[in-house]
Protein backbone atom coordinates (compact mmCIF):
# COMPACT_ATOMS: atom_id res chain seq x y z
CA UNK A 1 0.00 0.00 0.00
CA UNK A 2 1.12 3.57 -0.93
CA UNK A 3 0.55 6.38 1.41
CA UNK A 4 0.91 9.92 -0.15
CA UNK A 5 1.86 12.60 2.48
CA UNK A 6 1.28 16.66 0.94
CA UNK A 7 3.44 18.62 2.80
CA UNK A 8 3.32 22.93 2.83
CA UNK A 9 5.98 24.94 3.34
CA UNK A 10 5.55 27.61 6.03
CA UNK A 11 6.85 30.12 8.77
CA UNK A 12 8.45 28.90 11.45
CA UNK A 13 5.87 28.56 14.15
CA UNK A 14 8.36 30.12 16.38
CA UNK A 15 9.15 33.17 14.21
CA UNK A 16 6.86 36.55 14.62
CA UNK A 17 4.79 37.18 11.05
CA UNK A 18 5.03 40.13 10.51
CA UNK A 19 3.03 42.26 7.31
CA UNK A 20 4.26 44.17 4.91
CA UNK A 21 4.15 48.08 5.07
CA UNK A 22 1.80 48.64 1.97
CA UNK A 23 -0.80 45.43 3.60
CA UNK A 24 -0.56 43.53 0.77
CA UNK A 25 0.67 40.56 2.22
CA UNK A 26 2.84 39.10 4.73
CA UNK A 27 6.65 39.52 4.61
CA UNK A 28 8.81 36.10 4.56
CA UNK A 29 11.89 37.98 3.20
CA UNK A 30 15.21 36.54 5.59
CA UNK A 31 12.22 34.75 7.45
CA UNK A 32 12.69 31.09 8.64
CA UNK A 33 11.05 28.46 6.80
CA UNK A 34 9.81 24.91 7.38
CA UNK A 35 7.59 22.41 7.04
CA UNK A 36 3.99 23.01 8.77
CA UNK A 37 3.74 20.93 12.28
CA UNK A 38 0.46 19.22 11.08
CA UNK A 39 2.40 17.80 8.18
CA UNK A 40 4.87 16.60 10.23
CA UNK A 41 2.71 14.73 12.01
CA UNK A 42 1.63 13.21 9.13
CA UNK A 43 5.09 12.00 7.95
CA UNK A 44 5.71 10.34 11.09
CA UNK A 45 2.19 8.64 11.14
CA UNK A 46 3.08 7.56 7.94
CA UNK A 47 6.59 6.27 8.11
CA UNK A 48 5.50 4.38 11.73
CA UNK A 49 2.76 2.32 9.25
CA UNK A 50 5.62 1.74 6.82
CA UNK A 51 7.86 0.38 9.72
CA UNK A 52 5.01 -1.59 10.91
CA UNK A 53 4.72 -3.51 7.67
CA UNK A 54 1.08 -2.21 6.54
CA UNK A 55 2.94 0.61 3.95
CA UNK A 56 5.07 -0.39 1.49
CA UNK A 57 6.14 3.31 0.27
CA UNK A 58 5.60 6.76 1.79
CA UNK A 59 5.12 9.55 -0.62
CA UNK A 60 5.81 13.27 -0.36
CA UNK A 61 4.41 15.65 -2.15
CA UNK A 62 4.65 19.24 -1.91
CA UNK A 63 2.59 21.98 -4.73
CA UNK A 64 4.38 25.50 -5.14
CA UNK A 65 7.22 27.39 -5.96
CA UNK A 66 10.73 25.45 -6.15
CA UNK A 67 11.96 26.96 -2.10
CA UNK A 68 9.46 24.03 -1.39
CA UNK A 69 12.35 21.28 -2.07
CA UNK A 70 13.65 22.02 1.33
CA UNK A 71 10.24 20.87 3.49
CA UNK A 72 10.58 17.88 0.83
CA UNK A 73 14.26 16.98 1.93
CA UNK A 74 13.42 17.34 5.40
CA UNK A 75 10.45 14.45 4.54
CA UNK A 76 13.09 12.46 2.91
CA UNK A 77 15.39 12.58 5.66
CA UNK A 78 12.79 11.45 8.32
CA UNK A 79 12.24 8.58 6.33
CA UNK A 80 9.63 9.05 2.76
CA UNK A 81 10.59 6.66 0.24
CA UNK A 82 10.00 9.26 -2.62
CA UNK A 83 9.44 13.00 -2.63
CA UNK A 84 7.22 15.32 -5.86
CA UNK A 85 7.21 19.10 -6.33
CA UNK A 86 4.01 19.95 -8.26
CA UNK A 87 6.43 22.96 -9.09
CA UNK A 88 4.17 26.21 -9.41
CA UNK A 89 4.54 30.36 -9.72
CA UNK A 90 2.68 30.70 -6.92
CA UNK A 91 1.56 29.33 -3.83
CA UNK A 92 -1.86 27.40 -4.69
CA UNK A 93 -5.21 27.58 -3.35
CA UNK A 94 -6.82 25.06 -1.51
CA UNK A 95 -8.82 23.54 -3.70
CA UNK A 96 -5.66 23.84 -6.65
CA UNK A 97 -4.15 21.61 -4.38
CA UNK A 98 -6.85 19.27 -4.21
CA UNK A 99 -7.06 18.85 -7.66
CA UNK A 100 -3.02 18.39 -7.93
CA UNK A 101 -3.11 15.41 -5.03
CA UNK A 102 -6.02 13.97 -7.07
CA UNK A 103 -3.96 13.80 -10.33
CA UNK A 104 -0.94 12.37 -8.52
CA UNK A 105 -2.78 9.62 -6.93
CA UNK A 106 -4.48 8.61 -10.03
CA UNK A 107 -0.72 8.19 -11.47
CA UNK A 108 0.55 6.90 -8.32
CA UNK A 109 -1.98 3.79 -6.94
CA UNK A 110 -2.31 5.69 -3.80
CA UNK A 111 -4.95 4.15 -1.14
CA UNK A 112 -4.38 6.22 2.06
CA UNK A 113 -3.41 10.35 1.87
CA UNK A 114 -2.54 11.13 5.27
CA UNK A 115 -2.28 14.73 5.61
CA UNK A 116 -2.10 17.74 8.14
CA UNK A 117 -5.83 18.91 9.43
CA UNK A 118 -4.79 22.53 8.42
CA UNK A 119 -1.40 24.91 7.66
CA UNK A 120 -0.68 27.40 10.42
CA UNK A 121 -0.19 30.25 7.73
CA UNK A 122 -3.89 30.35 6.25
CA UNK A 123 -5.46 28.11 8.74
CA UNK A 124 -8.07 26.87 6.13
CA UNK A 125 -8.48 23.49 7.11
CA UNK A 126 -10.09 22.53 3.26
CA UNK A 127 -7.18 20.59 1.27
CA UNK A 128 -8.04 17.05 2.52
CA UNK A 129 -11.63 17.00 2.29
CA UNK A 130 -11.48 18.65 -0.85
CA UNK A 131 -9.42 16.03 -2.15
CA UNK A 132 -11.58 13.00 -0.54
CA UNK A 133 -14.78 14.56 -2.46
CA UNK A 134 -12.49 15.03 -5.77
CA UNK A 135 -11.65 11.41 -5.85
CA UNK A 136 -14.69 10.33 -3.93
CA UNK A 137 -12.96 8.72 -1.49
CA UNK A 138 -13.89 8.12 2.67
CA UNK A 139 -12.84 10.40 4.88
CA UNK A 140 -11.77 10.68 8.66
CA UNK A 141 -10.55 14.43 9.99
CA UNK A 142 -8.72 14.98 13.05
CA UNK A 143 -7.34 11.37 14.09
CA UNK A 144 -5.67 11.10 17.29
CA UNK A 145 -5.33 7.34 16.14
CA UNK A 146 -4.92 5.45 13.43
CA UNK A 147 -5.15 1.54 12.84
CA UNK A 148 -5.29 -0.02 9.66
CA UNK A 149 -7.05 -3.63 9.75
CA UNK A 150 -7.70 -5.12 5.92
CA UNK A 151 -9.17 -3.08 3.63
CA UNK A 152 -10.55 -0.85 6.24
CA UNK A 153 -8.72 2.26 8.63
CA UNK A 154 -10.08 2.76 12.33
CA UNK A 155 -9.69 6.43 13.24
CA UNK A 156 -10.26 7.85 16.52
CA UNK A 157 -11.30 11.55 16.66
CA UNK A 158 -11.75 13.63 18.96
CA UNK A 159 -14.82 15.46 19.46
CA UNK A 160 -17.06 17.55 22.16
CA UNK A 161 -18.45 14.51 24.01
CA UNK A 162 -15.18 12.73 24.18
CA UNK A 163 -13.58 10.08 21.40
CA UNK A 164 -15.31 8.95 18.75
CA UNK A 165 -14.09 6.05 16.38
CA UNK A 166 -14.41 5.69 12.71
CA UNK A 167 -14.24 2.51 10.46
CA UNK A 168 -13.91 3.82 6.78
CA UNK A 169 -13.11 2.02 3.28
CA UNK A 170 -9.97 2.43 1.90
CA UNK A 171 -8.97 4.44 -0.46
CA UNK A 172 -9.23 6.93 2.31
CA UNK A 173 -7.84 10.66 3.44
CA UNK A 174 -7.27 10.67 7.08
CA UNK A 175 -6.37 14.42 8.45
CA UNK A 176 -3.78 14.38 11.88
CA UNK A 177 -4.54 16.61 14.80
CA UNK A 178 -1.78 17.11 17.24
CA UNK A 179 -2.56 14.41 19.65
CA UNK A 180 -1.60 11.44 17.10
CA UNK A 181 2.13 11.34 17.63
CA UNK A 182 5.10 12.94 18.73
CA UNK A 183 7.34 13.36 15.09
CA UNK A 184 10.74 12.41 15.00
CA UNK A 185 13.85 14.01 14.57
CA UNK A 186 15.78 13.55 11.88
CA UNK A 187 19.25 12.75 11.76
CA UNK A 188 22.39 14.25 10.64
CA UNK A 189 23.68 10.76 8.71
CA UNK A 190 19.87 10.92 7.04
CA UNK A 191 20.12 14.62 6.56
CA UNK A 192 23.46 14.41 4.21
CA UNK A 193 21.61 11.43 1.99
CA UNK A 194 18.19 13.56 1.59
CA UNK A 195 20.35 16.09 0.22
CA UNK A 196 21.68 13.91 -2.45
CA UNK A 197 17.92 12.35 -3.21
CA UNK A 198 16.78 12.80 -6.45
CA UNK A 199 13.23 15.05 -6.17
CA UNK A 200 10.88 14.34 -9.16
CA UNK A 201 9.73 17.83 -10.37
CA UNK A 202 6.31 18.11 -12.30
CA UNK A 203 3.84 21.13 -12.96
CA UNK A 204 -0.12 21.93 -12.97
CA UNK A 205 0.21 21.11 -17.23
CA UNK A 206 1.76 17.97 -16.82
CA UNK A 207 -1.23 17.08 -14.66
CA UNK A 208 -3.60 18.50 -16.53
CA UNK A 209 -5.23 20.70 -14.03
CA UNK A 210 -6.20 24.48 -13.61
CA UNK A 211 -4.52 26.33 -10.33
CA UNK A 212 -6.16 30.04 -11.41
CA UNK A 213 -6.67 31.58 -8.09
CA UNK A 214 -10.31 32.32 -7.43
CA UNK A 215 -9.96 34.53 -4.51
CA UNK A 216 -7.91 37.57 -4.49
CA UNK A 217 -6.26 38.75 -1.34
CA UNK A 218 -6.69 42.79 -1.04
CA UNK A 219 -5.34 43.30 2.53
CA UNK A 220 -3.44 42.11 5.35
CA UNK A 221 -3.43 43.80 8.77
CA UNK A 222 -2.03 42.94 12.01
CA UNK A 223 -4.48 42.59 14.56
CA UNK A 224 -5.11 45.70 16.94
CA UNK A 225 -2.60 46.07 20.31
CA UNK A 226 -4.17 44.99 23.34
CA UNK A 227 -4.44 47.81 26.29
CA UNK A 228 -3.13 46.83 29.20
CA UNK A 229 -4.94 44.90 32.35
CA UNK A 230 -5.87 46.65 35.31
CA UNK A 231 -5.89 45.56 39.04
CA UNK A 232 -8.77 46.62 40.89
CA UNK A 233 -8.99 46.75 44.66
CA UNK A 234 -12.39 44.60 45.25
CA UNK A 235 -15.44 43.11 43.32
CA UNK A 236 -17.17 46.58 43.75
CA UNK A 237 -14.78 48.40 42.38
CA UNK A 238 -14.54 45.89 39.20
CA UNK A 239 -18.03 45.69 38.91
CA UNK A 240 -18.53 49.51 39.16
CA UNK A 241 -15.80 49.80 36.30
CA UNK A 242 -17.79 47.38 33.95
CA UNK A 243 -20.99 49.76 34.70
CA UNK A 244 -19.61 52.66 33.88
CA UNK A 245 -16.54 52.18 31.73
CA UNK A 246 -17.00 48.77 30.25
CA UNK A 247 -20.78 49.41 30.10
CA UNK A 248 -20.85 45.20 30.05
CA UNK A 249 -23.70 45.33 32.79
Amino acid sequence: MKILVPIKRVIDYNIKVRVKKDNSDVDLSNTKMGVNPFDEIAIEEAIRLKEAGIATEVIAISCGTSESTDVLRTALALGADRAILVELEHNPEPLAVAKLISAVCAKEQVKLIICGKQAIDDDCNQTGQMTAALLDWSQATFASEIKIEGDSAFVVREIDGGLETLKVALPAVVTTDLRLNEPRYATLPNIMKAKRKPIDVITASDLGVDVSPRVSLLKVMEPPTRTAGEMVANVDVLLEKLKTEAKVI
